[in-house]
């Protein structure tokens, strides 16, 4: 296999730190924040376009610092099967099936709260101009309770990052070399792809229903992190399958 860096892999990580470098030093990152972040789109600064450009924004440092390493570890393999076209597709595809699945899961939260609130008297009207105006009435709390925090996170929180699409990678790495042993760098224990991955997902997804963090920070955005492996895990099986019935009629 050929060492370096792709060519997707390496525009990929150019944009990501273009637009961090933006995020650093455009309107103090509130205005690209606002601009390029995924709200919830009931959220007045919802735009259409964040769908996309959320996952070339990050929080911090350490989370552009930790993606791109991930990407450029597991991308530069998977690309080199699939070619660049295919392998941005493919990233895209992922990141675009994680914001969908992290906001069909703030939509449960939201929806299972303003049930609640407007069950006890509250007006639907009354509880989205409030949310509208990055606010919330402190009555609300003993109505809902410990769903309190998950319902306002659900309408002003933002979703950046590019872990999604690269969720969506690391699952293609797992079935393209799953004999390949991987490690966390807090548990240098070598473990083969085909276990590591699934593990990884696994814990993703109880920490997204629960709330409870295990590696992560508490404000990860897991259930993007399981959309993204489920849709790479999806185009992976299709594309599979298409070459197979593919080679059977030829």
């Amino acid at each position: 296999m050929r060492q370096g860096i792709t060519d997707a892999v390496k525009h990929l990580l150019i944009i990501n730190v273009v637009m961090f470098i933006g995020t650093l030093t455009i309107g103090n990152g509130e205005a690209f924040y606002q601009w390029f972040a995924l709200y919830f789109p009931q959220n007045p600064n919802f735009q259409p376009w964040q769908i996309l450009t959320h996952m070339f924004m990050h929080g911090n440092f350490m989370h552009i610092a930790f993606n791109m390493f991930a990407l450029w570890m597991f991308g530069t393999a998977v690309e080199q099967i699939f070619g660049w076209k295919k392998f941005v597709i493919f990233y895209l595809l992922s990141g675009f099936g994680a914001a969908l699945i992290q906001l069909a899961f703030l939509y449960f939260q939201y929806n299972t709260g303003l049930t609640t609130l407007i069950d006890s008297g509250v007006s639907q009207a009354e509880v989205v101009s409030v949310l509208s105006e990055g606010k919330y009435s402190t009555a609300w709390l003993p109505i809902l309770g410990d769903h309190f925090d998950s319902f306002v996170g659900a309408f002003n929180g933002t979703m950046v990052g590019a872990s999604g699409a690269i969720m969506g990678v690391l699952v293609a790495f797992g079935m393209l070399f799953p004999e390949n042993k991987l490690m966390l760098i807090f548990l240098p224990i070598p473990i083969k792809a085909k276990y590591f991955i699934p593990a990884i997902i696994a814990l993703d997804l109880f920490s997204g229903l629960t709330g409870q963090s295990i590696f992560s920070p508490s404000n990860t955005a897991y259930m993007a992190h399981v959309g993204g492996a489920l849709t790479g895990f999806l185009l992976m099986y299709f594309w599979k399958k298409n070459e197979k019935d593919k080679y059977r009629w030829n």
